[in-house]
């Protein structure tokens, strides 16, 4: 399911924006966020990290923060699920492609469940530009398959 041409989703608060890519003979250019944009909220930190193919990431969801991703190499697949109480998308579960070929901004806001497959046969890089700086009491982790997340990677 390659929803990226989306700007609004089945889940309340996210937001999927295709990225300008500038390509050239040289190699290329690939916006992620500006701090005029009217998607931008604040800067907490930037950080990069690295999923290998076939391997998940999940889950996990932030209680204040919100993730600002962007894959500038490689292709990953990221699921959302929104389990919050009181959210008209409650119960809603998306599947995002992304990467280098279908380059999108992924903000995902707080108190919803992400996690991320490396789809690639290398490496992809993973770009996250937060709200906040990470703090290990603020996030929550549980394991790849549980019960109340209706998924199967």
């Amino acid at each position: 399911m390659d929803e990226v041409n989306l700007k609004n989703s089945n889940i309340e608060g996210l937001i999927i924006q295709p990225l300008k890519q500038i390509i050239d003979e040289r190699g290329s250019v690939m916006h992620m966020l500006r701090s005029d944009s009217p998607v931008f909220k604040q800067f907490g930190e930037i950080y990069f990290s690295t999923i290998k193919h076939g391997v998940i990431k999940a889950w996990k969801k932030h209680k204040y923060m919100t993730q600002n991703i962007a894959v500038p190499v490689g292709k990953i697949k990221v699921v959302i699920f929104d389990d919050r109480v009181g959210s008209r998308t409650y119960g809603n579960l998306l599947e995002i492609r992304t990467g280098t070929i279908k380059y999108s901004l992924i903000i995902i806001p707080p108190k919803v469940w992400y996690g991320f497959e490396g789809l690639s046969s290398f490496d992809s890089l993973i770009a996250n530009c937060t709200t906040l700086p990470f703090d290990e009491k603020e996030v929550e982790r549980v394991e790849s398959v549980v019960s109340f997340i209706p998924y199967i990677w």
